[in-house]
């Protein structure tokens, strides 16, 4: 009698195991910047075939940053997501990028370089540029409390204003809302010598800065212009070469003079900036040290050039800061 032996049989399978691969990803956008947040978005491009068991965003001080600095933890999953950055400090450069992590490690997106928006002591908000190896303030100082959160003296009366051998501030033509949406405050000289009168970590340029600034943007001859904001919106016709390349911005702030009248003069005609530097005159009593002169820089309408000339110690101009 014939016995039929039912053997098992062996189905063996020819399809090869996926490979895993380090994910893709994008540093896509940045908006809502704060001077203590920002908000980024990511694009993940490829998961590398596996669903990301960790991702968001990493930032520091310095380029490159990974997971080992500053990071935010976004969850699990493949699609793209929107990260939330907290923490920062105002007036500070940042270099930011996205990472996610599968079993095969960790990957990294484009890198975002920006600086938060600076605050004073008293909340006003200043946009910064970087021009150079130099961090400027783009908009005019407009304080009237050291950084230290003491009052600098508001003096409005022309009579003492002329007579000052301390620090002291006002608004043009004591007008606070115009210096507020536009010029900022002028400082006489002995308010800039008091080292306080910037946001912590920047402070009022010396010669030297103010020569590093003028010799990158193309030399005396051409900086004012280079400098200046475009148009005669604040600036008086023919605001001549202005092409504000760099976004530095200045404006025509005008002065107060120390002399005489203490009186208002030439905005829209000429911005006029201290550097934290004195200097004898050779014209003049050098005996008394309230009466030696201050370094300034100064941009007129009609010139492309940056004027390096000295003023008063009793006259007040305005104030760019710098960042240490």
């Amino acid at each position: 009698m014939l016995q039929i032996v039912c053997l098992p049989v062996l189905f063996i399978s020819c399809e090869k195991e996926k490979a895993i691969t380090l994910p893709v990803l994008s540093t896509s956008w940045l908006t809502d910047i704060t001077p203590e947040s920002a908000t980024c978005g990511v694009t993940i491009i490829s998961d590398g075939g596996e669903i990301l068991l960790n991702r968001g965003i990493c930032w520091s001080t310095h380029p490159n940053p990974t997971v080992s600095d500053f990071i935010t933890s976004d969850g699990v999953g493949s699609s793209s997501y929107v990260s939330k950055i907290t923490g920062l400090r105002s007036g500070t450069h940042y270099y930011i990028r996205a990472y996610a992590t599968n079993s095969e490690g960790t990957a990294y997106g484009n890198e975002i370089i920006f600086i938060t928006p600076l605050t004073d002591i008293e909340g006003n908000l200043y946009n910064t540029v970087r021009i150079g190896d130099q961090v400027w303030m783009r908009e005019n100082l407009r304080t009237t409390k050291y950084n230290d959160n003491t009052n600098i003296p508001v003096v409005t009366e022309n009579a003492l204003w002329i007579t000052l051998t301390s620090p002291a501030c006002s608004w043009y033509l004591v007008n606070e809302s115009d210096g507020v949406n536009n010029y900022g405050v002028l400082y006489n000289w002995f308010a800039v010598n008091t080292d306080k009168l910037c946001p912590s970590g920047w402070h009022v340029p010396d010669e030297d800065e103010w020569n590093t600034l003028v010799t990158f943007v193309g030399g005396a001859y051409y900086a004012g212009g280079i400098l200046k904001e475009q148009g005669t919106g604040h600036w008086t016709n023919p605001n001549y070469g202005a092409s504000d390349y760099y976004g530095f911005t200045a404006l025509p702030g005008g002065f107060r003079t120390g002399l005489n009248t203490g009186s208002f003069r030439a905005m829209g005609y000429l911005g006029r900036w201290w550097v934290n530097t004195d200097t004898p005159n050779p014209w003049w009593d050098n005996t008394d040290p309230a009466s030696r002169w201050a370094r300034c820089r100064t941009i007129f309408f009609d010139s492309a050039e940056v004027i390096l000339g000295m003023g008063l110690k009793t006259n007040g101009y305005s104030v760019r800061c710098v960042k240490d």
